[in-house]
């Protein structure tokens, strides 16, 4: 949902917004670019970091790739544009990858083997993204439509049409490289001379990494800390038990040694000051949506499909209604792991929950 509390936040670049193929300047040396999606969220930010890396006839000047837009031919042109006229002239030593997701993953085979470097990621979204990328993790196939269907989502449509969604990953991430090297929680990496620090968070995805450079004053925040939406925080079928939305606002309390005036870039909305403010809104965005589940369960059992409305005040295509009962169950598992709630497995073969 929007954030009602957006005021609270402020946008150094107003609302400048590079070009498909063009790139805006956010700090010395981090660059700003912008890619298509063909969703309701029609978008992705992704960052070039001017840097050096030792080569085998010295150090070589160049640029690091901070996540890779989806798979497909608008994306990959506007990449060459991008690569014939904002580069300077250097090449591409590296491409890191905060998460499996998609719109980040997708074109990282296509990258790495083009400029021949190495993809940097955590080790536990590499493998997901190495199965996901040859059959769909959570988000479409036979195995979906039943999970989906044992929390109220029973509509012969809805569940035809999920099951038809199998290719949904290979189709934006029909490859992953062969190798890579592993980033993981407080690792250092030295680029273009600064110190970036990885700063893992769960919940969202297994083992997302976000991007601190105190020198800069600048977080590279991937999807875990968004500015007009908040992070989706999804159960799926291959872990039905999982409680990350848990995980998601403990990792977001990491977050908040950061200082204050940090330059937030994440990748979905504008770069944005305000990193303090915006953790409080989600942290309170989550404990409404729990005490309204908590409520309507209190009244009487309820299973996640019947929740939608209570939790998104909108209506739901298709994609956004398997990210919404993702979000229901994983508010519900969390009440539940917490033994706030019980679970019953009904006649119907349903899960429902209650006080």
């Amino acid at each position: 949902m929007a954030n009602p509390r957006e005021h609270e936040l402020d946008y150094p670049l107003g609302d400048a917004l590079p070009a498909p193929g063009q790139v805006l300047d956010v700090q010395p040396g981090v660059r700003w670019v912008r890619m298509g999606l063909p969703f309701a969220l029609d978008h992705i930010n992704l960052w070039l970091l001017r840097d050096e890396i030792d080569g085998p006839d010295g150090e070589v000047q160049g640029w690091t790739l901070v996540d890779c837009g989806i798979s497909s031919d608008a994306t990959r042109e506007a990449w060459e544009q991008v690569f014939a006229n904002h580069l300077d002239g250097l090449p591409v030593l590296r491409v890191i990858v905060t998460h499996f997701h998609p719109d980040h993953m997708g074109l990282s085979a296509w990258l790495t083997e083009k400029w021949q470097c190495r993809l940097w990621i955590s080790a536990t979204d590499y493998n997901l993204a190495r199965v996901a990328s040859s059959s769909t993790v959570g988000m479409g196939g036979e195995t979906a439509a039943a999970f989906f269907g044992s929390h109220g989502l029973t509509d012969p449509d809805s569940l035809a049409k999920i099951r038809g969604r199998a290719s949904y990953y290979p189709s934006m991430v029909p490859s992953v490289p062969a190798s890579y090297r592993r980033l993981m929680d407080g690792l250092e990496i030295d680029i273009g001379g600064h110190t970036w620090r990885c700063m893992v968070g769960y919940g969202h995805a297994p083992e997302h990494i976000s991007l601190f450079c105190q020198t800069l004053g600048v977080l590279i925040s991937g999807d875990m800390l968004l500015p007009r939406i908040s992070t989706n925080v999804s159960v799926v079928d291959v872990e039905p038990e999982a409680d990350p939305l848990t995980l998601y606002l403990d990792s977001l309390a990491r977050l908040l040694p950061l200082p204050q005036d940090t330059l937030v870039l994440p990748s979905h909305g504008k770069p944005f000051r305000g990193l303090h403010a915006r953790v409080d809104q989600l942290q309170e965005h989550h404990r409404e949506r729990l005490d309204e589940v908590m409520a309507a369960c209190s009244a009487k059992p309820c299973h996640a499909a019947e929740l939608l409305e209570l939790l998104f005040k909108r209506k739901l295509d298709l994609h956004q209604t398997t990210f919404a009962m993702g979000e229901s169950v994983a508010h519900l598992n969390a009440l539940w792991r917490a033994q706030k709630l019980k679970r019953h497995l009904d006649a119907d073969g349903v899960y429902r929950f209650s006080r």
